[in-house]
């Protein structure tokens, strides 16, 4: 058991699937709240303590990617993981850009969710509360804790990828390092995931000044071209 709990805020209006999910949940230690649409998701967003947000994608008064709008207005770095009815690529793309950083796939296994939560985590909380957190690129303000990039929200893996290479400016962060840390892998498939994630970072960072350079075979960094 956990002797701090998580709290998660559950939003689907199958109640049948929200009440076992529930019980399983808390018989696993965690603290959870639960909301049958999406009004009543971001009324209890706003009137409690909440760690990470499991939000069906399909909802009544509001679905889930209305909801992942709207609540990305007040609540940037909570992080939400969206339960998709099929396994659709234009539908996981469209949940990414309403802005979560995570999906699961009904029916979905339990431990499933519960391993992308416990990962979620891992990597939106800080290892260690005296890195650096908060950088200024070219003007523009990232800002590792609130998952944000001058005001833009950042996936999770956005944002750590981009805050383990600020953290180590100027200086290359070996591509292995960087796969075992993030992906808790090291084969072509995360490979190639990271350097469409480099990509976006590289897309994002157009006119700071700042560009994330690959050494070939060996790592990523990031360099300010106007120091240079």
């Amino acid at each position: 058991m956990k002797t701090t709990k998580t709290h998660i805020l559950l939003c689907d209006d199958d109640v049948n699937l929200t009440s076992v999910l529930s019980e399983y949940l808390r018989n696993r230690g965690y603290e959870v709240i639960t909301a049958r649409d999406g009004n009543d998701g971001l009324a209890k967003l706003s009137a409690g303590q909440c760690d990470v947000c499991v939000v069906d994608a399909k909802m009544p008064k509001h679905d889930g990617y209305e909801f992942l709008e709207m609540m990305r207005k007040d609540y940037m770095s909570i992080p939400v993981i969206m339960v998709m009815d099929r396994n659709v690529q234009d539908d996981i793309i469209k949940a990414y850009e309403s802005g979560c950083d995570d999906y699961v796939v009904k029916p979905m296994s339990v431990e499933l969710l519960i391993c992308k939560i416990e990962a979620i985590l891992r990597r939106f909380r800080p290892a260690t509360a005296s890195k650096e957190m908060v950088f200024d690129l070219g003007g523009k303000t990232f800002d590792g804790a609130r998952q944000s990039f001058d005001g833009v929200h950042l996936s999770s893996r956005e944002n750590d990828l981009l805050l383990l290479l600020c953290q180590s400016m100027g200086s290359m962060v070996d591509r292995h390092l960087i796969l075992r840390t993030l992906w808790q892998a090291d084969n072509q498939f995360a490979a190639r995931s990271l350097s469409v994630y480099a990509n976006r970072l590289r897309h994002l960072l157009n006119g700071t000044g700042y560009s994330i350079m690959s050494v070939r075979g060996r790592g990523y960094k990031i360099v300010n071209s106007k120091s240079s």
